[in-house]
């Protein structure tokens, strides 16, 4: 099992930037890729970026390209979620995601507790 905990959230500016961390422990020698969701109150939970676990290939939500960057902290087991011009509209809570292989056929999904991020306007 993968356990991820993320941190980072807080408030901040329209215009401003936040870092978050989600730091994986437990069997991450099985992780095939790590996310970051968002869901805001009364909306369906929307996919942010995803980075690629051993290819280091990443993807981004189309609200989130240009400004969003999900990466690896120097090889640890920490996935970070950089977020520049935020808007009031990038409020939610995030959500980490950390995808599995459990074995040849099954891929096991993980997620954290999440961290709240507001933009105040």
């Amino acid at each position: 099992q993968v356990r991820l905990v993320e941190s980072g959230g807080g408030l901040v500016q329209a215009g401003g930037s936040l870092r978050l961390s989600c730091a994986a422990s437990g069997r991450t020698s099985e992780i095939v890729d790590m996310s970051w969701y968002r869901q805001a109150p009364g909306k369906e939970r929307e996919f942010v970026a995803r980075l690629k676990w051993n290819s280091g290939n990443t993807s981004y939500g189309d609200s989130m390209k240009g400004r969003f960057t999900i990466g690896r902290d120097n090889g640890k087991n920490t996935v970070y979620l950089q977020m520049n011009s935020l808007k009031p509209e990038d409020t939610a809570r995030y959500y980490c995601n950390g995808r599995g292989r459990i074995n040849a056929f099954q891929i096991s999904p993980y997620w954290g507790q999440g961290t709240q991020v507001t933009v105040s306007s």
